[in-house]
């Protein structure tokens, strides 16, 4: 009788001859989380300063709409803190909205730094990756026709 072949050796001797090197998989997963980990310090560190920014602009309305809404000797001093409060909050409006475009602005930076960063860190890591996979793929293909 014909005798079966164990596919099982046959599987094991050729992962064996091709080794797979789990650091590079460790070295992406690392990579990845300290990259996910500067992304959300910048986007953190922007919603704590928008966040200042909204509560200070909020402090500030509500701070002036109490002088607005004090009584009044004369019906004319009503219109006059009216206009004084429209203007003060049109003043404080553009002062906010330039602090939440600087906000943006660096948060754009950053990003634009870490993923520079990171492009060059990748290309670094993929190099490297191919350069020793060549050199295991090469040693195990001569160790493989010794064998033969």
């Amino acid at each position: 009788m014909a005798k079966t072949q164990d596919f099982n050796t046959i599987l094991k001797d050729m992962m064996g001859a091709f080794p797979v090197d789990t650091a590079a998989v460790e070295d992406a997963f690392k990579s990845t989380a300290s990259l996910n980990e500067k992304f959300s310090n910048v986007a953190l560190a922007a919603a704590e300063k928008s966040s200042e920014i909204s509560s200070n602009w909020t402090k500030d309305t509500l701070a002036k709409l109490t002088d607005m809404s004090k009584a009044k000797s004369e019906p004319a001093d009503y219109a006059k803190a009216m206009t004084d409060f429209a203007s003060a909050q049109a003043e404080v409006a553009a002062e906010n909205m330039a602090a939440f475009a600087e906000v943006a602005k660096k948060v754009q930076s950053e990003t634009v730094e870490l993923l520079m960063a990171a492009g060059k860190d990748v290309t670094e890591e993929a190099t490297a990756a191919v350069k020793k996979a060549t050199n295991d793929v090469t040693t195990a293909a001569k160790k493989a026709a010794k064998v033969k």
